[in-house]
């Protein structure tokens, strides 16, 4: 009868332990998992940012673009221009 007792109390015992290391594991899966939802949101964040970034600088760069190609359009007419004012002077 002791023996008997003993086994159901071990028996009891690693039925407990058992569901307490289910419980940890179970509570470790759940917080991995919050951790890597969130570096994800925070990637599609950053990754969102960046497309805006890059969006943007593509945009300042074609205006740069544009500006350096109406300047030398514009010295290119005014070169143009003195060219054809010069023969008159002689």
């Amino acid at each position: 009868m002791l023996e008997s007792n003993r086994k159901d109390k071990h028996s009891a015992e690693e039925a407990a332990s058992r569901a307490r290391e289910q419980a940890r594991r179970a509570e470790f899966l759940a917080r991995e998992k919050i951790i890597e939802e969130s570096q994800k949101a925070a990637e599609a964040k950053r990754a969102e940012k960046r497309a805006v970034e890059e969006a943007e600088q593509l945009a300042k760069e074609q205006v740069r673009r544009e500006a350096f190609l109406a300047r030398e359009k514009a010295i290119a007419e005014d070169n143009e221009a003195r060219r054809a004012r010069e023969p008159e002077k002689q």
